[in-house]
């Protein structure tokens, strides 16, 4: 018999949460490579210590996104030089250009990259309570690290809140840095076909700045990626250590460490079209747990790098209502213009949420930068993070709410 979630949740050894986010830490693992591999085998392990039922699932998947968005920022451009001479052509590459960035940024069939190379990706899917219960809670993290990049830099935020405080106090969404990558060929292609020679370059010049500013980020090297998202993958193997110890009764849990997130999402979408005709939306329940050792913790209310994908009221009424019962005080009312594996939870019409951190800056402590170590994580944020998803699969295990 479980119970409902209440503040005797003891919370986890820090020590042992800083162990294992080092080690995970410590294995260069870019998305779709033998580091990714390597990881993989390491949260395998893991899990089965604890009595999970665990394999991995390979997959495939292309591994970044700078590629198919510098080619497609330079098709832009291209496409607003060739409007000079030819509208309907200049239209037409632009135009396709601007289709191909919306489909590879918002979680789409990410049709470009068909086009690409394509390499090994690998997600571990370990299973624990009862395996013929009717309903599941899938809880996701990722253990592939993501690459550097200027535009990352640490200093920039803290330079708007020196400067512009007000606009980090007003503004509860992430800034939109994707925009322009799409609306440099979305200009040039609209300039072109009405024949505007400022607005064609206009364009053109976004998409070349847009491909610049990318390709950068190809350049450089993974991050150790501790608190993106070791800190996620460890809150999974942490509860997965609880749940041996006092199994569920009516639901069984999927802990899902996804390969390939930071070349948008890959591994998660895998995972969706693997064993999406096994899991009901009726009967399921998604939860992404993602960079969880900043100061604060956030159930983000929506995500999406171009349209705002709103979490539904049920999943963030029950992520918020738990948290409000551990005496576990969440940053309120944030929203997130990047994406995480909760998007694919989302496109897929699944009840879902997010569970995320945030700095004073409204955003996650050292994103995408090299000084994402073991030693710069949060361990009390990410403490709570255990224990609030371990009230809630307790709660949903008492009852499902009618989500």
């Amino acid at each position: 018999m479980t119970t409902a979630p209440t503040a005797s949740i003891p919370a986890p050894r820090a020590e042992r949460l800083r162990e294992q986010v080092a080690a995970l830490s410590a294995i260069h693992r870019p998305s779709a490579s033998e580091g990714e591999r390597e990881a993989a085998r390491w949260v395998e392990e893991q899990m089965r210590a604890h009595g999970a039922r665990v394999r991995v699932e390979a997959g495939r998947a292309h591994g970044s996104y700078w590629m198919p968005l510098t080619l497609l920022s330079l098709t832009g451009a291209l496409g607003a030089i060739a409007g000079g001479r030819s509208r309907s052509a200049g239209a037409a590459i632009a135009g396709a250009a601007a289709a191909g960035i919306w489909d590879d940024i918002t979680g789409g069939a990410h049709h470009a990259r068909r086009m690409l190379p394509v390499h090994e990706a690998f997600n571990v899917v370990a299973e624990m309570g009862p395996a013929d219960a009717r309903r599941t809670l899938v809880l996701a993290a990722h253990h592939d690290a993501a690459k550097s990049g200027l535009i990352f830099h640490p200093g920039i935020p803290a330079f708007v809140w020196r400067r512009f405080p007000a606009l980090i106090e007003r503004n509860d969404t992430s800034p939109p840095v994707m925009f322009p990558v799409f609306g440099g060929p979305a200009l040039a292609a609209l300039g072109s076909l009405a024949g505007s020679r400022r607005a064609r370059l206009a364009g053109g010049l976004v998409s070349a700045g847009a491909a610049a500013v990318i390709s950068q980020i190809g350049s450089t090297k993974v991050v150790p990626g501790a608190n993106d998202n070791a800190t996620g993958v460890v809150t999974l193997l942490e509860l997965a250590r609880r749940l041996a110890e006092q199994p569920t009764a009516s639901v069984r849990v999927l802990l899902v460490s996804t390969g390939s997130e930071e070349s948008f999402m890959e591994g998660m979408q895998a995972f969706i079209r693997r064993h999406g005709p096994s899991l009901p939306r009726s009967d399921t329940f998604m939860l992404a747990v993602d960079t969880v050792g900043s100061p604060h913790l956030t159930a983000i209310r929506g995500e999406g790098m171009l349209r705002m994908n709103e979490y539904p009221r049920a999943g963030l009424d029950l992520v918020d209502s738990v948290a409000e019962e551990l005496g576990v005080w969440l940053f309120p009312n944030l929203r997130l213009r990047n994406a995480t594996d909760g998007l694919i939870a989302l496109r897929a019409g699944y009840p879902c949420a997010c569970l995320g951190s945030v700095t004073e800056y409204k955003a996650p402590a050292n994103y995408h930068w090299r000084t994402d170590t073991a030693e710069n994580v949060d361990y009390g944020t990410m403490a709570d993070a255990v224990r609030l998803c371990e009230a809630i699969v307790r709660r949903l295990d008492e009852r499902w709410l009618g989500i």
